[in-house]
């Protein structure tokens, strides 16, 4: 049965039919590279796009007596070490001889229970415009189709902390991954809960980080600065279910749980009706097909990455330990957030960041440079919901603004100072007047 030993031919069928869903959203991808955002020459460019696997050494993983087969181990091409999964793409423009001046290859990272192919909308366009011409989207291990090893942490079993441990498993695989790429430098961009193990990575291995890039990050703020005076006036039925949902989060009931302990039927309707809700910027049927038959696949493979949820964060996606007191301790020069303007993680938390570090620098601290750009039209899942303008919102922040062209949708530049998210963000929160 080949590297399916675990006897499972649902598993095998299921990995299958995620690896068809992949397929199908790169041939997407193509029409999303040209328009919007770029330097003109995009018709004089020729994209390769190549699906790869990377090995990850086991021992790198602090994993406490993990099964050396795996409880998914997705590829045939090493069953001895874990893999982790990934697309790159490269661009290469017939009137550009030498990109060496655009800055660090761009690594992708993808927010909870999403994977490497949520970036398909944008890896071309970016390939195209700036970062050397090359683009990675990476699965996170126990992601989509990297290797999935049950997530049972040395730290767990040892009586250490859970949440340092819980973060290695992903900044040590990333690291792996990094060294086994022959990457010296790179431009990390993370979304979401990718976003909190980039400052995690960034604060480890700093040295192979050029830029940093928050896209819609979790586990800014802390959880007593945020205003909650909206919560009060909403509906008791939406109330209810904030509080059954905060209960499963402390349970160690994760989305892709539910989603397994339902009837198949029931779970791809739940999936799908996700996406059509969350995401009617995808118009096209076929698309938003392959788009929920991906994000199905990558809930009902075997738990793993996504089990870290209850050890790093709490309810409403606060971090255990905020990264609103890390970032700015940070040995990266730049680092820039992007914001939906609907999003509903909180911008206001970017802004924190940004303000903390300017009262730093003040003082004669040396600390990051922090811009917080908005991209209209988008919530959190900006990356798909407005590809053009989150694009370029990802080259400014990579430094390569001047690889623009004209005719490029652009995103809104917010400040601390000038009051200018509140006139951006559809529903602005309240600053805490106590930066910590």
């Amino acid at each position: 049965m080949g590297i399916f030993d675990w006897g499972s031919t649902k598993l095998a069928n299921r990995i299958e039919t995620m690896r068809s869903a992949e397929c199908n959203l790169m041939s997407f991808a193509n029409r999303f590279g040209v328009g919007g955002v770029g330097d003109g020459n995009n018709n004089n460019s020729s994209v390769t796009t190549e699906l790869f696997d990377t090995a990850i050494p086991r021992s790198v993983i602090p994993l406490y007596n993990a099964d050396p087969k795996c409880q998914c181990q997705t590829s045939e091409k090493n069953t001895t070490d874990f893999i982790m999964h990934g697309v790159k793409v490269t661009s290469s423009s017939n009137n550009d001889t030498n990109r060496s001046d655009e800055g660090a290859p761009l690594v992708l990272l993808h927010g909870y229970s999403n994977g490497a192919l949520y970036y398909y909308r944008n890896l071309v366009g970016l390939s195209n415009t700036h970062f050397g011409g090359v683009v990675y989207a990476l699965d996170m291990l126990g992601w989509g189709l990297s290797s999935r090893p049950a997530f049972k942490l040395k730290s767990a079993v040892d009586g250490c902390d859970g949440v340092d441990t819980a973060e290695a498993f992903f900044v040590e695989s990333l690291e792996a991954w990094r060294k086994g790429s022959g990457l010296e430098k790179m431009t990390l961009g993370g979304h979401s809960l990718g976003g909190y193990i980039s400052v995690a990575y960034c604060e480890k291995y700093p040295q192979h980080v050029e830029r940093l890039i928050l896209i819609s990050p979790a586990g800014v703020p802390h959880e007593e600065d945020q205003d909650t005076s909206t919560h009060k006036n909403l509906p008791l039925k939406v109330k209810i279910v904030l509080s059954l949902f905060s209960g499963l989060w402390r349970s160690g009931i994760t989305p892709p749980s539910f989603v397994k302990s339902l009837p198949e039927d029931r779970g791809r309707k739940l999936v799908n009706g996700y996406v059509e809700r969350r995401l009617p910027a995808i118009t096209c049927a076929k698309e938003r097909e392959s788009l929920g038959e991906y994000s199905y696949c990558n809930a009902v493979l075997p738990g793993s990455g996504a089990d870290c949820l209850n050890t790093i964060l709490k309810p409403m996606a606060f971090a255990r330990k905020p990264t609103i007191d890390r970032i700015p301790l940070l040995d990266v020069r730049d680092i820039s957030f992007i914001y939906g303007q609907n999003d509903w993680m909180d911008p206001s938390a970017g802004l924190a960041v940004q303000q903390k570090c300017e009262e730093l620098r003040t003082s004669g601290t040396k600390t990051p440079n922090v811009s917080v750009f908005g991209v209209k039209d988008a919530g959190h899942l900006l990356m798909l919901e407005n590809w053009e303008e989150f694009n370029s919102a990802v080259v400014l922040a990579g430094g390569g603004g001047k690889r623009l062209s004209k005719e490029a949708r652009l995103p809104f530049r917010c400040s601390c100072l000038d009051g200018s998210a509140t006139n951006f963000f559809n529903k602005p929160r309240v600053l805490s007047n106590t930066v910590k």
